[in-house]
């Protein structure tokens, strides 16, 4: 292999990158121009020589993605991004930071063109990376034919030290090397400093060592060398059966007075300081945001070439589509996030049945409904499929060596998992999934913040919702988790009461495309409701309806989950004495307070004061439905080790209790 050349404009341009990254942060007062000082000459040459992009499109089906998991040097990437030709002018960058602008803090999906994810939060880059490599391999897989590679792209990760400290990037990295994600690339700026100090202060595992063990290919780059970079990228490229990781030695802060420092990190460099960053690499001091033409011209080539290589693509498209049309149709299907016309036939309607199943069981039979009808649907479970019936059957299980399948084992890796879910659902062409007990979804929450933030189609399947776990005892009985969920914007958290709400739920998961839905499922049986009899379960897509309607209620029973039954059990004893009762399941709060105020008051009539609800977790947040002198039956304690009727009984989650509260609130309000 010829070495690659350094040249003039290589260098010029990545001190092009470093100016506009020092003169934004000094603008702003604010930001981190110590990442992009030192990873320009890497960042510059992955970006001109090796990305397969277009500026012009940068939703490009077979684009290269690129993740800046170290989010909080995202000026190196706005710099990218503007000198490469993507909608991103110099007056943004210009406003970094500031309030409307396309150049937030961090960078965020949907705010600014390019920007592949939103990250920030250390580790969550490279994991989710990993999830965008798994959904090119399996689409490459399930799509490409000899001569047609329509899915033929790398992803490209820049990282810090910070993110491989944090856990998650463990959990990910390993699996990587398992499924031998060899289009998976991550580029290390390993530069020994974190924010405190070096990293010796709390860091001294072999980082080489750790990644060969995961079986990852480990390569070694002089990071301010742009041929030694070069070179190593095109190593990384030759081995396709690895993913790769490239130790890029860089210094912190390069050519500022505070090179090599932990104070180079996370502040401006000051008037002067950028005044001795310039002069040290011989750029001209005015005016602020100066960028050379032949910078222009060289790095905006990258529009002229990305337009080539998709035109190219489009062309074996087409001829794709000729020799393929049935596989070419579901091409199209997946890509536009969509759902097979008349999907929803196949959702399956569960029989009356006092004794029933757990809604985790229906949850299951809905996914074998579906799975043969809806081809992007695929997911799995850490390490818990036999519990949370989260496997496909007969559709077999990825591995290194075989993608053509549709179950993913993540392991007992949630961190992971909720990263891998987001990178799946970021690259396209994938409806993911993922399951694992309810009490661990605390493992997930920066994931699952970060889908409902970017706005992504995820669905987590959290079984065993409750003290219904029985004798697992309190450190699997989750209380707290429900309301805490329900405490993130644009995450709609569904619990639902029966079977043929589970497969109302689903469908409401699988419809929704701008957020992430969170189905709470129970592993104790509950009855399958006549609905014959009670309201239509399809209320669920309100998120709150009228399940027992009665004539002029004196009260109100508000239900979620398991505890359903429950009210109606109370609801029909209180009918027996006189007592009319208006039973509401309400499986998604969320969802129920975008709704219509005419259809909430129908729900929930305005008049009727005396409410109780009961719902087996925290009982935060049901006073805005019950109002202050509501009752709310909940468990606000941890719970306990036996059989879960015992638990119901001993934390009263019993309809006699349900009945004494309605009684108590009829007589308070008259």
């Amino acid at each position: 292999m010829n070495e690659p050349v350094t040249t003039t404009i290589d260098q010029l341009c990545a001190n092009a990158i470093r100016a506009l990254a020092i003169d934004a942060v000094q603008q702003a007062n604010s930001g981190h121009p110590g990442m992009p000082l030192g990873m320009a000459d890497a960042a510059y040459v992955l970006w001109t020589r090796f990305l397969k992009h277009n500026p012009s499109d940068p939703g490009w089906p077979n684009r290269d993605r690129f993740v800046l998991s170290a989010g909080h040097g995202s000026m190196l990437l706005y710099a990218l991004l503007h000198l490469t030709g993507y909608d991103l002018p110099l007056e943004e960058l210009k406003q970094f930071r500031q309030w409307g602008s396309r150049t937030p803090g961090h960078p965020e999906y949907h705010e600014t063109p390019g920007v592949e994810m939103t990250t920030g939060p250390l580790g969550q880059g490279i994991a989710t990376a990993v999830g965008m490599a798994i959904a090119e391999r399996w689409l490459a897989t399930k799509f490409n034919r000899t001569g047609f590679p329509v899915v033929d792209h790398y992803t490209y990760v820049i990282a810090s030290d910070g993110d491989l400290m944090e856990g998650i990037s463990h959990e990910a990295a390993s699996l990587a090397g398992h499924l031998r994600l060899g289009k998976l690339i991550v580029l290390y700026d390993s530069n020994d400093i974190s924010l405190v100090g070096p990293t010796k202060l709390a860091w001294s595992e072999n980082v080489a060592e750790r990644f060969a063990a995961y079986g990852w290919q480990v390569l070694y780059a002089d990071g301010h060398n742009i041929s030694s970079v070069a070179l190593a990228l095109a190593e990384a490229i030759a081995d396709g059966e690895r993913p790769s990781l490239i130790i890029t030695r860089t210094v912190i802060g390069y050519g500022s007075p505070r090179a090599g420092s932990h104070k180079a990190h996370g502040e401006p460099l000051g008037v002067e300081g950028v005044r001795l960053t310039k002069a040290a690499l011989g750029w001209p001091q005015e005016p602020l945001f100066y960028v050379p033409n032949e910078v222009y011209d060289h790095m905006q080539l990258a529009v002229e070439v990305g337009e080539v290589r998709q035109r190219e693509w489009e062309a074996m498209l087409r001829r794709y589509r000729a020799s393929y049309p049935e596989l070419a149709a579901e091409w199209d299907l997946l890509q536009a996030g969509g759902l097979p016309d008349g999907w929803e036939a196949a959702l399956p309607v569960f029989a009356p049945d006092p004794k029933a199943k757990g809604t985790r069981t229906a949850s299951g039979a809905v996914l074998q409904a579906l799975a043969p009808i809806i081809p992007g649907l695929l997911g799995g479970s850490a390490d818990l499929h036999t519990s949370d019936f989260t496997y496909l059957e007969g559709l077999g299980s990825i591995s290194g060596d075989h993608f053509n399948a549709r179950n993913l084992h993540f392991g007992v890796r949630e961190h992971a998992m909720g990263a891998i879910l987001n990178g799946m659902a970021l690259h396209g062409g994938i409806i993911p999934y993922g399951g694992t007990f309810l009490v661990f979804s605390d493992y997930m929450r920066p994931s699952i913040r970060l889908a409902a933030l970017m706005g992504l189609r995820v669905v987590y399947v959290f079984t065993h919702d409750s003290i219904g776990v029985g004798e697992d005892g309190p450190t699997h009985q989750p209380v707290e988790q429900m309301v805490s969920l329900r405490a993130i914007p644009n995450l709609l958290v569904v619990r639902p009461g029966d079977a043929n709400e589970v497969a109302m739920a689903w469908r409401l998961a699988l419809q929704r495309t701008n957020g992430p839905t969170a189905l709470i499922l129970s592993r104790q049986n509950v009855p399958t409701l006549d609905r014959t009899q009670l309201g239509a379960a399809d209320g669920v897509l309100c998120g709150g309806y009228v399940l027992r309607a009665a004539d002029s209620p004196q009260a109100i029973i508000i239900a979620t989950g398991s505890e359903v039954s429950i009210a109606l059990t109370a609801a029909e004893q209180l009918a027996h004495e006189g007592i009319a009762v208006q039973v509401v399941s309400m499986p998604c709060r969320e969802l129920f307070d975008q709704q219509e105020q005419s259809y909430r008051d129908r729900v929930l009539p305005p008049p009727v004061k005396a409410r109780v609800v009961i719902e087996a977790g925290r009982s935060l947040g049901w006073e805005r439905y019950v109002g202050c002198d509501g009752a709310i039956i909940g468990v606000d304690r941890f719970g306990a080790s036996a059989p879960f009727q015992r638990l119901y009984t001993e934390f009263g989650l019993t309809a006699e209790r349900v009945v004494a509260a309605v009684k108590e609130q009829v007589a308070r309000h008259g």
